[in-house]
């Protein structure tokens, strides 16, 4: 089984951020301690970087899901949470980052290059770090951000100069073994290559690196044989060289021919046409390949393509095939532009950029989408009334209310932000300034009661034990009557 995997799916989780802690400060004879909930850890993120010791994929393809680490709560005295322990992946020279539905994220060519491809959560606050001059004591905290996730496919495409190309046992894994350092596996028997194999290539002062790409065949580019696994293996090659096997016994196969099958799937597979080519006629220590060799250069050299007649065996015209490959790879890299320093692009937000947009639904509901109002929603304890009402002063401030009301957003319609859904009340959070009360509460929540309060009871049953001065005085002018009557009785 072969041990290289050149495309795999990744599923990623970045580390949630820690929760903030409600704490209040108690301390022997300081009642009123204040607030001194800490703030919640950053949740880890998932980063790739480019080592050149990795050659291949096959650790994600059997570790496919990865997870960073999720920060800390917050606790008490004011000790915030640790941060989740950021993950880094080390992936091949040449890997192309993708989504499922095929959107390049990034190239990653270079030693040392580096993509954040998965954000860890915001730590969230603690009431220590909410309070105000108005909500002195806070009753809650913010919950911590859930981190991104998502699937990714990994594609490679090894970085090389020169591109052998051409059909199984053509001799292509002799011929980089001679030229270069590498040691592919090497048989007498069809498609022995099962994985492509790099060469550094070192010719006077030139250096360039060889890809050795296993044999194509017809349909290749459709799927058949292991073309349509490794043709993008050859994207990213300066110059191309058709091996061709001048000895093969196969009916129907000549040079000519195999060039004409190649060429077809290069241009099906698409991208390449540009790309100069040579021609290696190999295995020209065989009689019979060495006459055909001389039969068939003509018809080549008249197709415009730069012949050369090599053994990998006798290593035969190598040292000319060589340096013809290291002369259209200098002039491939002189005619290439200069590479230019990353630049830092800082875009401002504009100045009537609210940061939100309001859509209105075909049901009638109301969607409201921004990166602020979104986290702001996740971060909110919704059983805690306190924060719900500092959600709403938030989204007021930041002039949700208004713009759902130009809208047309009614009192009792649906509005949704993130995952969450609302009955909009517009005058529960209009701009009402915050009314200490007590932790965990906000009157401006509270449902309305016809049932009397506890004070009006109270003060209710004080009111019918108390008589007033009058109806005293009422009573004791009655009594006095009815004390004379009685005498007037008596005589």
């Amino acid at each position: 089984m072969a041990t290289f995997v050149d495309r795999v799916v990744l599923h990623l989780q970045a580390g949630d951020g820690g929760h903030g802690c409600v704490s209040i400060h108690r301390e022997k004879f300081k009642p009123f301690g204040g607030p001194d909930g800490g703030n919640g850890g950053h949740g880890g993120s998932v980063s790739l970087v480019v080592d050149p010791q990795v050659t291949t994929l096959l650790d994600f393809h059997f570790h496919p899901h990865v997870k960073a680490d999720n920060g800390k709560g917050g606790a008490g005295s004011n000790r915030d949470g640790a941060n989740g322990h950021n993950l880094v992946l080390k992936v091949p020279n040449g890997t192309v980052v993708q989504t499922s539905d095929g959107t390049v994220l990034a190239d990653m060519v270079g030693a040392g290059t580096t993509f954040e491809v998965a954000r860890g959560g915001r730590g969230g606050r603690g009431n220590a770090s909410l309070a105000n001059a108005k909500r002195k004591a806070p009753g809650f905290a913010e919950l911590g951000e859930p981190g991104d996730q998502l699937d990714i496919v990994l594609e490679l495409k090894s970085v090389a100069d020169v591109g052998l190309v051409g059909f199984p046992s053509a001799g292509k894994s002799s011929l980089i073994s001679v030229i270069s350092a590498a040691k592919p596996k090497i048989a007498d028997y069809p498609f022995t290559t099962l994985v492509p194999n790099l060469g550094v290539v070192r010719m006077d002062n030139h250096t360039f690196t060889v890809a050795d790409v296993p044999g194509l065949i017809p349909g290749a580019a459709n799927g058949k044989g292991l073309g349509l696994e490794f043709l993008r293996h050859i994207e990213r090659c300066a110059v191309l060289v058709h091996v061709i096997d001048s000895a093969t016994l196969e009916p129907g196969r000549d040079p000519v021919a195999d060039i004409d099958a190649i060429e077809a799937e290069l241009s099906q597979y698409g991208g390449l046409a540009d790309r100069p080519r040579l021609v290696a006629v190999n295995k020209v220590d065989v009689p019979d390949g060495r006459d055909l060799a001389e039969i068939v250069r003509p018809d080549l050299e008249e197709r415009g393509y730069r012949v050369f007649e090599v053994s990998a065996a006798t290593r035969e015209g190598l040292k000319e095939l060589t340096y013809a490959m290291a002369e259209l790879v200098e002039a491939e890299r002189k005619a290439a532009p200069p590479a230019e320093p990353t630049r830092i692009v800082i875009r401002p937000m504009a100045v009537d950029d609210d940061g939100f947009t309001i859509t209105a639904e075909a049901d009638g509901s109301f969607t409201v989408r921004g990166v602020r109002p979104e986290r702001w929603v996740k971060q909110t304890n919704f059983d805690n009334d306190e924060a719900v009402g500092f959600l709403a002063d938030r989204l007021a401030r930041l002039g949700v209310e208004d713009k759902l009301a130009k809208a047309g957003a009614q009192p009792g319609d649906l509005v949704r932000i993130g995952v969450r859904e609302f009955d909009w009340q517009p005058t529960l959070f209009a701009g009402v300034d915050f009314v200490p009360g007590n932790r965990g509460t906000d009157i401006r929540l509270e449902e309305k009661s016809n049932r009397a309060s506890a004070a009006d009871r109270l003060a209710a049953r004080k009111a019918r034990r108390v008589r007033s001065a009058d109806e005293v005085g009422a009573d004791a002018s009655d009594d006095l009557d009815e004390d004379i009557d009685d005498e007037d009785d008596a005589e």
